[in-house]
């Protein structure tokens, strides 16, 4: 993407190509017009710069490539590959500044004149650059993480992702590793301008972000997981390669990493934690319940406001304890509710007796899973995934699951990723659910499906609306019903707790950061409600003071696409398929939830048309 000094530049050419020049001149439009074309005016050529939405996507595309160097590095910059993002004020500046440019450009071309594809493709840049915006006042740079990931642990995905072939990628990753110095620096004045405004995040999380970040910054560094990549080249390479490369990167280790992990761990300890803010809730602070507003329509893509979407959570909330009850009532418990949930918390056979098991029952599920896909799925992707452990160094504050994306094109498959932390807090009967959710028809299906678009621009292939993502991972839970997936009602139970502990956070979250929750009050709701084991509750309360908003995507996109089904159900009746609606919900990748209102509005016109 044009840098300010480009796009300065590019109106300087367009000034001096402005003057019309003879018909039969011997110019080239190439030569006097590099961002613009040549026309015809009363018989002169005139050169006039030209815009459209290729141009404005592909100059988008390009500054989001010039503006992070690890997406860069992936695409095959390798320049990119020894650098790490930068964070300067300035630089989110310039970032701005080119997103209201781009906003211009879009507001001023007209859509009605554009191709049905080309429709879709300014709608959806629209979306982006109009979310962009909309945050943008709100300097989120001032607090650059949540409770279980943010800029200190960001090198734990980066080098598990990145390729390791030749020797020039161990050097630029030597090299990007000393860039950590400066990468936290950047963010550490960007937290301390968060201190002086009084933006700052919680410090109910700032132990278990303080304990991170000092076990990452610990151990010798040739027993980092840094240095993981150091241990292992490929057999082309020479000994005299291997041995320089080995003591490039222990060097980079002892040098640059680990001296930037203590500096962070002093900083974050002795200066940002004392400043935190004392409160739960982001409306505590200056601006807060703006921000919060912003937020909740941020992440439901709708517009909402707090209180209707808390009030929703009550009412899901009562509905699924009904339905929890009616399996309490179906296994012949003789006790009451809050009895039950004691029982599925501490009962021996919920759990796995090793890491190893737990991740052995998340492959057979997973496996089971996939036999059922071409069933409900008439489009299936390409690209496989497989199923891994969170890393040690993250796990204990880290969610239950999640899903990392693969990329075909670098050979790396997609993962589910299980944590076997404390296995007395993972029960297997919340397994089903969760593999539904972060492997098929879930994440990694949405995910594959819209990285293999084609026609399409490349920023469609990665866009994530939250509501569209999470809400399918959550219809894809149900979804397992149908599909055969919960073999008792222990794990139908599961898969209920899984709901409510999504329809809980639409109550906890607004909860906190618009009514003024206590994290006592947060996290009652999921005591008394699920059977979501103590840790998980204490972790997941801890997410969504760190992440405000986010945790309001799952329910609301879920609810939106069960709406559509029924919608076209209904419209239908024998003529609807469901492998046909999940391909019109899923083959244009994501999109915000009232352009998927709209999509499937038009696919149900189209099927009643035939």
């Amino acid at each position: 993407m044009p840098t300010l000094s480009k796009m300065i530049l590019s109106a300087l050419v367009l000034a001096m190509c402005s003057a019309p020049l003879a018909a039969n001149a011997q110019l080239s439009g190439e030569t006097l017009c590099p961002d613009g074309t040549i026309i015809i005016v009363d018989g002169l050529q005139e050169c006039r710069m030209v815009d459209s939405l290729d141009i404005l996507i592909a100059d988008i595309e390009r500054t989001k490539l010039s503006g992070n160097p690890i997406s860069a590095g992936n695409e095959g910059d390798r320049a990119a590959l020894r650098k790490l993002p930068d964070v300067s004020p300035n630089s989110m500046k310039q970032y701005q500044a080119l997103t209201s440019d781009f906003l211009d450009r879009h507001a001023s071309m007209p859509r009605e004149a554009m191709s049905t594809a080309d429709q879709m493709n300014y709608d959806l840049l629209g979306f982006v650059l109009k979310q962009r915006s909309a945050l943008a006042p709100f300097d989120e740079a001032r607090i650059p993480f949540t409770n279980d990931s943010g800029f200190f642990n960001d090198m734990s995905f980066i080098s598990r992702q990145t390729k390791f072939e030749i020797i020039d990628d161990y050097e630029a990753y030597a090299a990007r590793l000393t860039e950590l110095s400066r990468f936290f620096g950047q963010h550490k004045a960007n937290m301390r301008r968060g201190i002086e405004t009084g933006h700052t995040a919680s410090d109910e999380i700032m132990p278990g972000i303080i304990d991170m970040v000092k076990t990452i910054g610990e151990g010798p560094a040739k027993d980092h997981i840094y240095y993981a990549p150091f241990k292992n080249f490929p057999d082309s390479f020479s000994k005299r390669d291997k041995k320089r490369l080995a003591n490039l990167g222990e060097a980079a280790m002892k040098h640059a990493v680990l001296p930037a992990y203590k500096d962070l761990h002093k900083f974050l300890e002795k200066e940002y934690a004392p400043a935190a803010r004392k409160n739960v809730g982001i409306s505590s602070v200056p601006g807060g319940k703006e921000y919060y507003q912003a937020l909740v329509k941020h992440f439901t893509t709708l517009d909402m406001s707090p209180d209707e979407v808390h009030e929703i959570g009550l009412k899901e909330v009562a509905r699924i304890r009904a339905e929890m009850i009616a399996i309490i009532r179906e296994v012949k418990f003789y006790g009451s509710f809050e009895e039950f949930l004691v029982f599925s918390r501490t009962d021996e056979q919920f759990y796995a007796p090793s890491e190893e098991q737990l991740l052995k029952e998340a492959a057979w599920i997973a496996k089971r899973i996939d036999g059922q896909m071409p069933a409900f799925f008439g489009t299936l992707p390409r690209l496989s995934y497989g199923i891994i452990k969170v890393p040690d160094e993250i796990a204990p504050t880290y969610t239950t699951g999640r899903y990392w994306g693969g990329n075909a094109k670098q050979g790396r498959a997609g993962n589910y990723v299980v944590n076997t932390y404390d296995l007395k807090q993972r029960p297997l009967y919340n397994l089903p659910a969760l593999t539904l959710h972060e492997g098929v028809p879930g994440h990694h299906h949405q995910n594959a499906l819209a990285q293999e678009l084609t026609d399409v621009p490349n920023f469609r292939q990665s866009l994530y609306p939250n509501a569209f993502g999470e809400g399918w991972g959550l219809y894809a839970e149900k979804l397992g019903k149908e599909m055969g997936i919960y073999q008792t009602p222990y794990e139908d139970f599961g898969r209920l707790t899984y709901e409510m502990w999504r329809a809980c956070r639409l109550v906890v979250d607004t909860g906190m950061h618009w009514k003024g929750w206590t994290r006592d009050q947060a996290e009652a709701c999921f005591f008394e409600n699920s059977a979501l084991a103590p840790h998980n509750i204490k972790t997941e309360v801890e997410r969504y003071i760190s992440w405000p908003g986010q945790a309001l995507a799952y329910k609301i996109g879920e609810l939106k696409i069960w709406e559509l089904r029924r919608r076209a159900e209904a419209a239908l009746g024998d003529k609807f398929s469901l492998r046909d609606f999940h391909d019109a919900v899923l083959l244009d990748g994501g999109v915000p939830l009232d352009i998927l209102e709209q999509k499937i509005d038009a696919w149900i016109a189209e099927e009643q048309a035939r």
